[in-house]
């Protein structure tokens, strides 16, 4: 189902974006509507699937997940029973925060959050234990300068 976004709609998206705990009531006084509208609204993009999982952010380091690492995996397997081995096995890891399939030189990038490095190491042997692959480079994170899940409407 394809919906059509208007300037409304990316108003009650970039609240959205902003908190969304905020009640219906701010949301509407906030883009200059009234509930209702902004509820049918609202239903119509979750409907569409242009408004999806709503969650909480948590803060990583004041939990003691101290360490964001990078990992860049290169892999001379492509077939689809080491393709699905690996997509279970980064699905069954919870420090796994992000993946993705690239083009170019490197085939995978994970952002993995963990503790410290003995729990990047532990995090990575049982990885290796799991699936083939070729290389594996994991980058340390000095420093989060940026992180946003935010589009920019």
């Amino acid at each position: 189902m394809s919906v059509r976004i208007d300037d409304t709609d990316r108003k009650i998206l970039a609240q959205l974006q902003r908190d969304a705990s905020q009640s219906l009531d701010d949301i509407a006084k906030n883009v200059g509507s009234s509930k209702t509208p902004v509820w049918n609204r609202i239903r119509k993009m979750r409907d569409a699937g242009v408004i999806g999982q709503q969650t909480v952010m948590l803060d990583a380091e004041a939990l003691g997940f101290e360490a964001c690492f990078f990992v860049l995996i290169r892999t001379s397997e492509h077939e689809a029973a080491w393709q699905a081995r690996f997509l279970k096995a980064l699905q069954d890891r919870p420090e796994v925060q992000e993946a993705h399939r690239l083009a170019g030189d490197i085939d995978y990038i994970l952002k993995v959050r963990v503790k410290n490095a003995r729990a990047y190491d532990a995090f990575y042997q049982a990885l290796i234990s799991e699936v083939r692959v070729h290389n594996v480079t994991a980058l340390l994170s000095m420093e989060e300068i940026k992180s946003t899940v935010m589009l920019p409407l």
